[in-house]
């Protein structure tokens, strides 16, 4: 009996073992394919902010839970089933989407670009809404369309990485890549809304003890609109270098070696000329490359778009 007992215990303990194998797994692909999102990500950490602005300072919280709610929706309920469908059924074209998906944060970013040196002109006023909770309801709606686009491509990339695993392991990585994400990235919306009103009563403290913290209550008033411009640059130039790097590692996949195989052998000489910073020189010099490969892709669709007719 106790050999029957030790002989039970051993394969409860191989079983853990097996399980810690796979989640340490799952952990592993959900890393590795949140960095490869990280151009969405910020990008996504960018916009959001704009969906609170104008709303009382006890609305701004509950709003972005609200949003953030929406984007589990997304990520949960619509895309992840079917990009599981898709992985299944249709595996074949997972490389295509995505070099679509790489493709539209190409032209997203060259679009912001082209803004910057011709910006559009003023759009119409926003119908007005004499209930404050309908325009909310409004603003809510429209972050979640929004953000079902850059869930989308979030998913997609993914994917795209765990495309060769069992379903079960696609499933349980892009769950953990949907939950992480949207924490990370609505929580750090929670935190840039609030952080001017955390300056605000920072800096209006009145204890004579409480200098340095006016100090670093003005500093978070007056560095929040810099710091938002920033981010928003790191969001254009990230999606422009995930973008282009997508389409080309794409290309690559149906054969066409350029200019891809060029960006790879620039960035491995970089990295051999650098020494010990060689790893850090080589993918900067690879991003730079992809970057730049996102911007011609983008500026070739934005100049498409804006020939056709009807177009401004």
């Amino acid at each position: 009996m106790a050999t029957g007992l030790f002989a039970l215990l051993d394969k409860i303990t191989a079983i853990a073992q097996v399980a810690a194998a796979s989640l340490d797994d799952t952990a592993a692909a959900a890393s590795k394919a949140s960095v490869k999102a990280a151009g969405v990500v910020i990008d996504d950490t960018a916009v959001a902010p704009r969906y609170v602005h104008g709303f009382e300072p006890a609305r701004e919280l509950p709003i972005v839970g609200k949003i953030a709610m929406g984007s589990l929706r997304n990520k949960l309920l619509f895309l992840l089933p079917g990009a599981l469908a898709l992985s299944f059924f249709a595996p074949w074209a997972i490389t295509p989407l995505l070099m679509a998906g790489g493709a539209f944060l190409c032209f997203e970013g060259a679009e912001k670009l082209h803004e910057i040196f011709r910006p559009h002109p003023e759009a119409a006023a926003a119908p007005a809404y004499e209930d404050p909770f309908a325009l909310e309801d409004s603003m809510v709606d429209g972050a979640i369309r929004t953000d079902l686009i850059l869930s989308g491509e979030i998913m997609a990339i993914t994917l795209a990485d765990v495309a060769n695993a069992p379903i079960a392991e696609q499933a349980a990585v892009m769950a953990v890549v949907a939950l992480g994400i949207t924490a990370i990235v609505y929580g750090a919306v929670a935190l840039i809304v609030k952080a001017d009103d955390v300056g605000v009563a920072l800096a209006r403290r009145p204890q004579p003890l409480a200098a340095p913290l006016r100090v670093i209550g003005r500093g978070l008033v007056n560095g929040m609109p810099p710091f938002l411009r920033l981010l928003a640059g790191i969001g254009t130039a990230a999606m422009l270098w995930v973008g282009g790097g997508i389409v080309l590692h794409g290309m690559e996949h149906f054969g066409l070696a350029e200019p891809g195989h060029s960006i790879h052998h620039v960035a491995g000489l970089a990295a051999t000329a650098t020494g010990f910073i060689g790893p850090f020189t080589g993918w900067l010099v690879g991003a730079v490359g992809s970057g730049l490969f996102g911007v011609l892709l983008g500026a070739v669709i934005v100049a498409l778009l804006h020939l056709r007719p009807g177009a401004h």
